[in-house]
């Protein structure tokens, strides 16, 4: 009797972990199987990795700013304003 009223107390919680286990356990049937998502999206897959290995050799073999003197963005950013290197260095 204390069992069953203890069970009663929470009959709300046992329901809805059966609900959820249950639909869990039928997304899991239903559900393609991980190869054939693989098999199907490998493409992208790799081109996503050449795109990230492209960008790491770019990034080792690209000059570092700070050595060559300037600061970063900084040649960009008289460019846009309207005072390139070549101007700069004729008013000085």
């Amino acid at each position: 009797m204390e069992f069953s009223r203890k069970l009663l107390k929470f009959k709300f919680h046992i329901l809805f972990v059966l609900t959820f286990s249950l639909f869990l356990s039928f997304i899991c049937y239903i559900a393609p199987r991980f190869l054939d998502i693989l098999m199907f999206f490998w493409p992208l897959f790799v081109s996503t990795a050449m795109f990230l290995v492209a960008v790491l050799v770019f990034d080792r073999i690209s000059p570092v700013a700070e050595a060559l003197g300037e600061k970063t963005g900084q040649g960009l950013l008289d460019y846009v304003a309207g005072q390139p290197e070549q101007v700069q260095s004729l008013d000085s």
